[in-house]
């Protein structure tokens, strides 16, 4: 006699579906049916892709603001443009993920060297040309209205 296969977790083959479980698991308070420690995992799994949200954005503005700022006659509409989109980015992740604000000048000092290399593969300038440690304060790399003078006046 054949033993019935077991049907593997939803969350194991349809995400979206088991999502929609929990969920409803939750609203109607049916705690003891909730698969707790998946859920968990994927709570944490959210919070870290939010910073990594962060980070990236964090990287793409620093990008263009020594771009900006080391290449004077290259600036464009362009330009501009992709660090406001990265400013407004950041500021709405920022505005919904609160708790991470504090946490900025940890992902400058982690994002800030590979913003250099990136900025000098993209510029054709090599990684020495542009400074060792931010340049940009964080108030100003938020703030929308900011596009900094060229590095050398900047000192």
């Amino acid at each position: 006699m054949a033993v019935p296969a077991t049907k593997p977790p939803l969350s194991e083959y349809d995400y979206h579906a088991w999502l929609l479980e929990q969920a409803a698991h939750i609203r109607a308070r049916r705690f003891d049916r909730i698969d707790s420690e998946v859920l968990a995992e994927e709570l944490e799994d959210m919070g870290r892709s939010e910073r990594r949200a962060v980070e990236s954005h964090l990287k793409n503005l620093l990008i263009h603001l020594l771009k900006w700022a080391q290449q004077k006659q290259r600036r464009s509409g362009s330009w501009r443009d992709s660090i406001e989109n990265a400013q407004d980015a950041l500021a709405d992740l920022l505005q919904d993920s609160l708790s991470l604000r504090p946490q900025l000048p940890e992902f400058v000092k982690r994002q800030y060297p590979r913003a250099r290399r990136s900025a000098a593969n993209q510029t054709g300038l090599t990684v020495p040309r542009f400074p060792a440690t931010c340049p940009f304060r964080l108030e100003e790399m938020l703030d929308a209205e900011f596009f900094p003078e060229t590095l050398e006046e900047r000192g």
